[in-house]
């Protein structure tokens, strides 16, 4: 799940002295509002349509543009998770991706990085989803499998986040086996777990789209 697994080959880098309108015909034609700037095989940083629509020169070069978010770039060898925090971060819909001598080699979109992230999270699996609230001190994965095990049940995935109501408490979402939660809640909240939300599958909700939006949602991405 390394980010250079990732890169959309579709979308190519502009370079300094291409040109503003060059810039907007490849947005519209591969439908996206920002593209990535290479000079010399480094990455620069971001143009957007907006940026192009401020200056309202189609003929300028991209040179003259002050580019947005530089850093936005990870190295190769980074975890997809590490472009959906890096994209989150600056607010750009792609992240750049570099080899070690800080060579642009491409970009992953969010589409495809969110689309990798399901499959890690089996989202594709049938199942509930749990989200717990807790503080990191009290967090233990082991003694959270046991109990959701001592119920039948097993956790296929987990990922942790920030707790948006509470910020010294972690969000821990879980993807269970099984659809039903009720006793599961029940022994989770007897032994003094916290349960946040719940997402449980319905019959005949099978659409990738529907998944994803569901992992965005209990995700607060």
């Amino acid at each position: 799940m390394q980010a250079y697994e990732f890169i959309n080959n579709l979308i190519p880098p502009l370079k300094p002295n291409d040109k503003a309108k060059m810039a907007l015909s490849w947005m519209e034609e591969i439908r996206t509002n920002v593209l990535p700037v290479v000079d010399k095989g480094v990455f620069k940083g971001f143009v957007s349509d907006d940026l192009i629509y401020t200056r309202n020169n189609p003929e300028l070069k991209i040179s003259k543009f002050e580019l947005e978010s530089p850093a936005c770039f990870v190295y190769l060898d980074k975890h997809i998770y590490d472009v959906i925090r890096v994209s989150s971060e600056f607010d750009v819909n792609m992240v750049a991706v570099v080899d070690r001598e800080n060579k642009y080699l491409g970009v992953v979109t969010m589409e495809d990085a969110i689309g990798a992230f399901a499959d890690t999270l089996s989202i594709q699996s049938r199942g509930a989803v749990l989200v717990l609230s807790m503080f990191m001190t009290d967090y233990s994965l082991f003694e959270i499998a046991r109990i959701i095990e001592s119920e039948n049940a097993k956790i296929l995935s987990s990922f942790i986040s920030n707790d948006p109501l509470d910020d010294s408490k972690i969000k821990l979402t879980l993807k269970l086996d099984k659809t039903e939660l009720r006793h599961i809640k029940a022994t989770l909240e007897r032994f003094g777990y916290r349960i946040l939300d719940q997402y449980q599958e319905e019959n005949g909700i099978t659409e990738e789209r529907e998944r994803i939006d569901n992992l965005m949602r209990f995700l607060n991405i």
